[in-house]
């Protein structure tokens, strides 16, 4: 007899603990000799750092230790890509040549702060005072591709702030129009989105007996951490070890850095000091929301033609995605949002084209489905109008175009065996009473 759990009810392994108020979280984790870290943020959407003044920080009664950028080995990290300083300060380099000493974002960090209380770490972090040369802040994505816009990463070697596009290109466009009867055509925006979750950014690290670098913190990806870790610290990954106790809500909001670099960081630099005692911090909601990514802010442009039957003929449209200032998991999301924008549709003719672009604002990353949003959100208004132009029911319009197994996509690859796509729409209409009065 198989074990499944399709359409069975199972328990969670952690449900227990969750609902007994014994699980643990990052915040729980109980170190009596711990010291409190306290990440400062730059505060500049862009600018250049000239120098930074940290004698009254370390002047506090109570401060123990400051981690800059110099201290960083190889300060860049990156989830897909290395673009990231880990902090921005001079003194430091990387293999990348991305430049360590500009803001790119408010929420860029500056340097951690260790004290003995909380409140002595707060103390010496807002006396911190650094210098900076303010840049010109590139606010939208019509800043970012205006002609004569400040390149945001001239380490890319390109010529805007353009750093990646995607192209589909399918059939005759010009055939496509001259079929179509009718033509829908728009531009949509789309807003960030902030994940909030229950519990803010929290971690403990600390050398572990075997000497490795520890870190306690909720994430995503255990093994990504460890490798980005690894990477900004020249260390070997057997001497990076990463532990997730109970997450707190993530929803891809924890895929990228938050406290693990910088606290394995000054882990090693307390240890160099003849200090080996943990070393935890925990964010604020306030810190949280300006120190983590959101829900990319994008743009696109469509236009749709379909014959007097209501089958599309042909689709143009072009995307822009706001990347922020570092690229996070925007080229990944930007492919999701490129392929949704055709929709689940048999079109014979098409030219959609998709770009990632840098700013000088929040970057933009993983948030349930991963661009699926944006995109969807452009290709069903565009069915809407189309069946309000031709006067025809919305979900029949749907019908007469979905993909069936085996069509051409908008790829030009067949769909896989087994999509529900039709199915969907049928159940979906029927959950809602779709044409009942």
């Amino acid at each position: 007899m198989s074990n499944t759990t399709i359409r069975a009810s199972v328990e969670k392994a952690d449900a227990h603990d969750k609902v007994t108020g014994s699980a643990e979280y990052p915040a729980d984790r109980k170190f009596p000799d711990a010291l409190t870290a306290i990440v400062v943020f730059t505060d500049r959407p862009h600018a250049r750092l000239l120098a930074l003044d940290t004698s009254a920080a370390e002047a506090v009664d109570g401060f123990v230790a400051l981690l800059l950028a110099g201290d960083i080995p190889n300060n860049e990290y990156g989830l897909t890509m290395y673009d990231q300083p880990v902090l921005i300060g001079t003194g430091s380099g990387n293999q990348n040549g991305v430049p360590t000493d500009v803001s790119r974002w408010e929420g860029d960090q500056l340097a951690v702060v260790v004290g003995e209380s909380p409140e002595a770490a707060r103390e010496a972090a807002e006396l911190l005072n650094p210098t900076w040369e303010e840049l010109p802040v590139v606010d939208s994505i019509d800043d970012a591709l205006a002609e004569g816009a400040p390149l945001l990463h001239p380490e890319d070697g390109l010529e805007s702030n353009i750093y990646q596009t995607y192209k589909f290109r399918k059939g005759d466009v010009n055939e496509g129009w001259e079929k179509a009867v009718v033509i829908v055509e728009d531009t949509y925006e789309v807003p960030y989105q902030e994940h909030a979750f229950l519990q803010p950014e929290a971690a403990v690290s600390y050398i572990d007996e075997a000497g490795r670098v520890t870190i306690e913190i909720a994430g995503q990806w255990t093994v990504e951490d460890q490798m980005q870790i690894a990477h900004a610290l020249n260390l070997p990954l057997e001497r990076i070890r990463v532990i997730y106790p109970a997450i707190g809500g993530a929803f891809g909001g924890r895929e990228d850095m938050s406290f693990q670099i910088v606290l394995c960081a000054m882990s090693l630099k307390l240890q160099a000091m003849g200090i080996n005692r943990p070393i935890r911090s925990t964010w604020s909601r306030e810190e949280s929301i300006i120190g983590h990514h959101k829900r990319h802010r994008g743009r696109a442009w469509a236009k749709w033609g379909a014959d007097e039957s209501g089958r599309i003929v042909v689709v143009e449209s072009e995307g822009w995605l706001d990347a922020g200032s570092y690229n996070y998991t925007t080229n990944k999301v930007l492919g999701n949002m490129h392929l949704t924008l055709a929709g689940p549709y048999r079109i014979p003719n098409a030219r959609i084209d998709s770009h990632a672009v840098y700013t000088t604002t929040v970057p933009g990353g993983a948030f349930r489905g991963f661009g699926g949003p944006q995109g969807t959100f452009v290709s069903e208004s565009q069915m809407n109008k189309l069946a309000e132009k031709l006067g025809m029911d919305p979900v029949a319009l749907r019908e007469i175009n979905l993909l069936d197994d085996g069509d051409e996509s908008i790829t030009q690859a067949p769909l896989p065996l087994g999509v529900s796509v039709r199915q969907v729409v049928a159940e979906t209409a029927d959950a809602a009473n779709w044409g009942e009065p």
